[in-house]
């Protein structure tokens, strides 16, 4: 009996150990359209992630009202009209580190991901090239990528065309705790 219960720890730790998935609520993403008429730029601190250090998978998930922006008329434009954001109440990211990253080095990274982005219900595959900062207390991931308008079906009336971007800028940076203390 006592090797049947050995085994089992045994074989769990074993799991913990594998599948040692980060999470992380400091998730700050933004984006940025550079615009002739005026620059719109938004950002949220209310994203979530997951990193998974063995399969090397991370994920990403925000709620579009949780942007925040300089005007409240752009707010209530971008949630209402482009994002209908009542509709498509989230994004979310879904990839797969393809750079060769030692987690148990201190030190900074390029990272490449390879993954799938979901915005107005439209999945696309993106290619994105960042940095990874390891240290003995925290995992920090930052990026930045263009993402094209049309490719989520984002619509943008004909006579509003001029003030915004047809490729925005997008950022993401987030932040997981490696220790438990």
């Amino acid at each position: 009996m006592k090797f049947v219960w050995t085994t089992a720890l045994l074989f769990a730790t074993s799991l913990l150990i594998q599948a040692q998935v980060l999470t992380s609520h400091e998730v700050t993403l933004s984006f940025f359209s550079d615009a002739p008429l005026e620059d719109i730029s938004a950002e949220s601190k209310a994203g979530v992630s997951a990193l998974d250090l063995h399969s090397k998978s991370i994920y990403f998930k925000v709620a579009i009202r949780s942007f925040e922006f300089r005007k409240s008329l752009m707010q209530e434009h971008f949630n209402e009209n482009y994002m209908e954001s009542h509709q498509y109440p989230h994004a979310e990211f879904k990839g797969q580190l393809t750079s060769e990253i030692d987690f148990s080095t201190a030190g900074t990274y390029p990272a490449s991901v390879e993954g799938e982005l979901t915005i107005h219900n439209v999945t696309k595959s993106y290619q994105v090239s960042g940095e990874l900062q390891v240290t003995k207390e925290e995992i920090a991931i930052q990026a930045t990528f263009p993402v094209k308008l049309v490719d989520h079906e984002i619509k943008i009336p004909r006579l509003l065309i001029k003030n915004i971007a047809e490729v925005v800028e997008v950022s993401v940076a987030a932040k997981y705790q490696t220790n438990s203390e």
